[in-house]
């Protein structure tokens, strides 16, 4: 797939999860929706989902893919990275992130993604994972931060990315 069609791609799941989370508030229950959606939608994506910060812990939330780890390791791995410099981290080779937690061996590049509440505390990670080197890009980090923003606020009045 191209940027191009990446980016529409993009746009119509932003569209779609507009619909799709009206019906509930509960964070959960739209990071359920979130996984799912990027899951079957995205081809490049063999992993995606969330990692949720419960007790300064970092614990497995809902997810589409392999199995995963159910908690990482403190200050380790590229999830803790981007809660640690509260920013999007893109890795495009796994093997070369010093700290990189391997909960299946055929994650190659990884982009995390933090999530914050409406008060800006960080409360999870959207974390994708792909079987292939420099797999996500720009493009990736732009759509799911804003994807990730859907996750606390009112899904239907969120500006849409340019």
């Amino acid at each position: 797939m191209d940027h191009r069609q990446k980016q529409q791609r993009y746009q119509r799941m932003a569209e779609q999860l507009n619909s799709l989370l009206k019906t509930t508030n509960d964070p959960v229950s739209r990071m359920a929706t979130i996984a799912s959606l990027l899951y079957h939608k995205m081809r490049h994506f063999y992993w995606v989902g969330f990692y949720r910060l419960v007790d300064n812990e970092l614990l497995v939330g809902p997810y589409q893919g392999t199995i995963a780890c159910q908690k990482l390791p403190r200050d380790t791995g590229v999830c803790w990275a981007a809660i640690n410099h509260r920013q999007t981290v893109l890795v495009p080779d796994v093997s070369l992130f010093p700290g990189h937690i391997a909960c299946d061996a055929r994650s190659k590049s990884e982009i995390v993604v933090p999530v914050t509440d409406t008060h800006g505390n960080i409360t999870a990670v959207l974390d994708g994972d792909s079987d292939k080197k420099d797999t996500f890009d720009e493009i990736d980090a732009e759509y799911l931060s804003f994807i990730a923003e859907k996750i606390y606020r009112d899904a239907s009045n969120s500006p849409q990315p340019l």
